[in-house]
Formats: C-alpha cells, sequence, structure tokens
C-alpha cells in the first residue's frame, strides 16, 4: 500500500509498514481510527510549539526557489529539476514576521497524507522561533553549513526544529524539498506538487537523485542564485548532512560522490542503496530500538563495514521511526505521543547528540558525549559490532 505518514504511535507502525500485508494494515488502521477523536478533540485554533532552541543567536529564514537548469526532473521529466530550499541563519536581529512552519497548501497536502480526519490548517499552527528574510550574521569566511534532507514523503519543514538549534548556534542550515518526493512542496507561483515519487518506489534512485539535489544546492549557495537571492554566505569547505530516513540513507551516496560534504548524519533511515563502497569520512548512525547489530535491518551491518573513518552507531530507547522529527514533541501537544519515550526528551537528545557531532565535525570542539554511554543520557546505547 501506498506510504503513510501518521502522527501517533499506531501510525508509525503504519508508516514503517510501506510493504505491510492486508491483516496487519487493517489492525493498524483500527489503531489509528482509535485515536482520531482525541487529534480532532483539539481546538482548531491552537497553536502547537517547537521546542526552543539552546543556542543564544536570533535565527532567521528565507525560502528559496532554485532550478537545475538542464537537468531533466527523475520524476517528471517534461521539466528541469525544481527545489524549494529553507535557508535558516544566524541573524543580527529578528525581523517583525515570524516564519510560517508550511504554507496552507503544504498543510493540507500533508495532512491528507497522514490519513486522519485532522484539520487541513493543523501545520499552519506550528509557531517557530525564527523570523522571515532577518538580516543575516556575516563571517569573513562564511558560515559552516549543514544540509537537512527530509524523510521519504516528508515535507521539509518536519526538520524545522533541528534547523532552528543549529541555526541558533551559529549554523547555516539548508533544509532541501526534493521535488515530487514529498506530501507538499508549494512553489512561488502558487502551485503545490505531491509525492509523485511515491506511487512506484525506487529507493536507490532517490538515494542517486537527492544527491545530485545536494550536489546543486552546494554550487548555488557557494557562488548562484541562491547565494545571490539570501544573501547569506556559507563556507562550503565546511559541511556536514543530516538526514531523516531516505534523506538519512542518501547522505552516503551524497557523500560519495562529492567531497565537500566532510560528515554525515543518518536518523533511522535503511540504507537503501549496494553498500559497497568504502567511505573514510565520519558517519554518525542514530537510531530506533530496531537498529541494533545483527537486527531486522541487515543494511546497518553492511554499511558499518564500509565505513573505514570515525564512526558511531547509537540508538534511543523508547523511539519510533518518526522520534527524530518534529513530529515528536508535535504530537506530544495534541493528546497523542507516538512513542514510549516522552516526546520533548526525545527531542533534546536528538538535538544534542547532532550538536555534539557537527560541532565536532565543523568547529573541531571536543565532544566527550560521543565517546561512550552518559549518565545524563541512559536511552542512548552506543554499538560496536
Amino acid at each position: 500500500m501506498r506510504r503513510a505518514l501518521l502522527i501517533g504511535a499506531a501510525a508509525v507502525a503504519l508508516a514503517l509498514a510501506g510493504t505491510a500485508s492486508t491483516a496487519t494494515a487493517a489492525s493498524a488502521d483500527s489503531a489509528v481510527s482509535a485515536q482520531a477523536d482525541s487529534l480532532t478533540a483539539q481546538p482548531s485554533a491552537a497553536v502547537l510549539q517547537l521546542p526552543e532552541p539552546s543556542g543564544r543567536l536570533p535565527i532567521g529564514r528565507t525560502v528559496l526557489h532554485l532550478t537545475d537548469e538542464g537537468r531533466a526532473d527523475p520524476w517528471v521529466p517534461s521539466g528541469d529539476r525544481e527545489l524549494m530550499v529553507s535557508l535558516w541563519y544566524p541573524a543580527v536581529r529578528p525581523s517583525a514576521t515570524p516564519a510560517p512552519y508550511m504554507t496552507p497548501e503544504e498543510s493540507t497536502r500533508y495532512v491528507a497524507a497522514i490519513g486522519l480526519p485532522l484539520p487541513p490548517d493543523l501545520m499552519t499552527k506550528v509557531a517557530t522561533h525564527a523570523t522571515v528574510d532577518a538580516k543575516p550574521l556575516k563571517l569573513w569566511r562564511g558560515l559552516p553549513l549543514v544540509v537537512l534532507s527530509p524523510g521519504f514523503g516528508m515535507p521539509r519543514a518536519t526538520l524545522t526544529g533541528l534547523a532552528e538549534e543549529l541555526a541558533g548556534r551559529g549554523y547555516a542550515v539548508a533544509g532541501i524539498g526534493h521535488n515530487y518526493e514529498a506530501d507538499g512542496i508549494s512553489f512561488p507561483d502558487g502551485h503545490t506538487t505531491s509525492c509523485v515519487a511515491c506511487e512506484n518506489t525506487d529507493y536507490p534512485k532517490v538515494g542517486a537523485v537527492r544527491a545530485a539535489d545536494v550536489s546543486f544546492v552546494l554550487d548555488e549557495l557557494a557562488s548562484g542564485q541562491a547565494a545571490r537571492q539570501s544573501g547569506v554566505q556559507v563556507d562550503t569547505g565546511r559541511v556536514v548532512m543530516v538526514g531523516h530516513s531516505a534523506g538519512g540513507f542518501s547522505a552516503i551516496p551524497a557523500m560519495l560522490g562529492d567531497r565537500r560534504i566532510k560528515a554525515a548524519v543518518n536518523m533511522d533511515g535503511n540504507f537503501r542503496f549496494p553498500n559497497d563502497t568504502p567511505l573514510d569520512r565520519p558517519v554518525l548512525m542514530l537510531g530506533k530500538p530496531s537498529h541494533v547489530p545483527a537486527g531486522p535491518d541487515p543494511t546497518w551491518d553492511e554499511t558499518w563495514n564500509e565505513l573505514t573513518g570515525w564512526k558511531r552507531w547509537l540508538s534511543v530507547d523508547g523511539t519510533e521511526h518518526l522520534s527524530f522529527t518534529d513530529l515528536a514533541p508535535l504530537a506530544k501537544q495534541l493528546g497523542s505521543p507516538m512513542q514510549p519515550l516522552d516526546g520533548d526528551r526525545v527531542d533534546a537528545i536528538t538535538r544534542t547528540y547532532i550538536d555534539a557531532f557537527v560541532d565536532t565535525q565543523l568547529r573541531g570542539t571536543k565532544a566527550p558525549l560521543l565517546n561512550g554511554p552518559s549518565a545524563a543520557y541512559p536511552e542512548v546505547r552506543f554499538h560496536q559490532p
């Protein structure tokens, strides 16, 4: 059945079951229906709130429309590849306009894909901590850059909390909307696209397409349209890629194809590409409890064996596949937790470990947190196959 990304624990199970049996799907659908009343009972005017960033810098956000001229879109080849990119960055001061979480059209498409009777404008009511087009803070060598790639079918907005966390700590953060790979990407001319690629999933192709997208965005941020349009100066000699699910496994082909990417994080993505090429740059693998050595997903073991540089394999107790996105704290606010671990707690763990990894790779700081288990975070388990 077609991939669905749903809020709530039963919804997570359904989202992970892209090829689930009819009996399993029916059971999950029944559990989802049981949650619908509690979700829709929330006042439609209620404001959902992303957790506060830990950094002290004001955060700006601008949205870029980029066209890779001459490169046919791999999913809809009648036109060139177009991307929408959200660029978060440290600002001199906030502007007067709060940054929206999703456009009304994106919210409508995404809520429809969730498959629950939720208000179509639900995702427009998420309060963020960035402001629109605030004046960028400038460093003489440019800002270190983190590239974010969302899960398959998921709008780039679902990694906003992590983006704001990093931007508030002094990083430029480019969240890529991979066209036709998400349920809802709005373009400046008013049209909004859906997940065409979801209709006939080819995961190795997804990884290759996203790798090409990332290289194109790096080119644009270095000296192209994105640099001119945003006014944000980035240092493409200091780049880390962080992805969730499909965005996570796409980091490996992206690194293999572009040495500007110095290190990467895969947040709970199955490595759906040929695991037969050694990679000598740092990789952090961060996943749910089933992503352990000799677990049900052998691609993590296979990829681990091909990583010849610095590497860490962590799992977080009490989490599910979507726990590493904004949906963990937002589902808690909706009264429908999506995993046993508290939504704010898992959000804090995700931010803390990724902060430590990015600081180590792009600023050369020491991060004892990445050396082994911590009493402050007993949910996080280190694995060394």
